[in-house]
């Protein structure tokens, strides 16, 4: 909730968001030793994303500074584990590149929209995207750290790399999906 001032306040779901962020310095540092106990703490936040807009909604607390701040925390997040899977080896650079540049385009357009009291709603494909981007990253965290999986044949990272590649996929279609609606809704206002 927002004071007349439109000073932002702090409430459960803006606390989730900000935990996102408090987290990632946690996540980068543990994750390289102990790849279980990082896709913990990614799963952890990934969770409080899906979390703190359902609790928003369903609490009647929806701010403007949670709308901005939420998906720049999921950005962060991601972003954050990208590089770091990039520096462990386990994802390529274009990969990456393609994924945050995607991401960056659509916070861009977003927080424009947003300038301009416009809502553009999540296409279907962002979710997948979202989906696949999340269970990527943990099967490529834990790659082949958990034996008793590779011994029945189960090898995460290649899960994770087949999901990658989906995402990669699934973030240039929804990007351009984003930006189509950004447009139409864009002009329709300007005219």
């Amino acid at each position: 909730m927002e004071s007349s001032a439109n000073t932002p306040r702090l409430n459960l779901p803006t606390l989730l968001t900000l935990s996102r962020i408090v987290v990632i310095p946690i996540f980068i540092l543990a994750t390289p030793g102990n790849p279980i106990m990082g896709a913990v703490i990614f799963s952890l936040a990934s969770i409080t994303d899906f979390l703190d807009g359902y609790l928003a909604r369903r609490s009647g607390q929806v701010t403007r500074f949670g709308i901005i701040l939420d998906p720049i925390a999921d950005k962060f997040l991601v972003i954050s584990a990208l590089i770091l899977l990039v520096d462990l080896g386990a994802v390529s650079i274009w990969i990456a590149i393609i994924i945050i540049a995607r991401e960056f385009l659509v916070t861009g357009l977003r927080v424009v929209a947003l300038s301009k009291d416009m809502v553009i709603k999540a296409e279907m494909g962002g979710k997948l995207k979202t989906t696949a981007q999340i269970a990527a990253i943990i099967c490529l965290i834990l790659g082949r750290s958990i034996t008793p999986l590779t011994e029945f044949g189960i090898d995460l990272f290649d899960i994770g790399t087949v999901l990658i590649w989906a995402a990669v996929v699934l973030a240039i279609v929804s990007g351009v999906q984003y930006t189509l609606a950004f447009w139409r809704k864009f002009l329709t206002t300007a005219l």
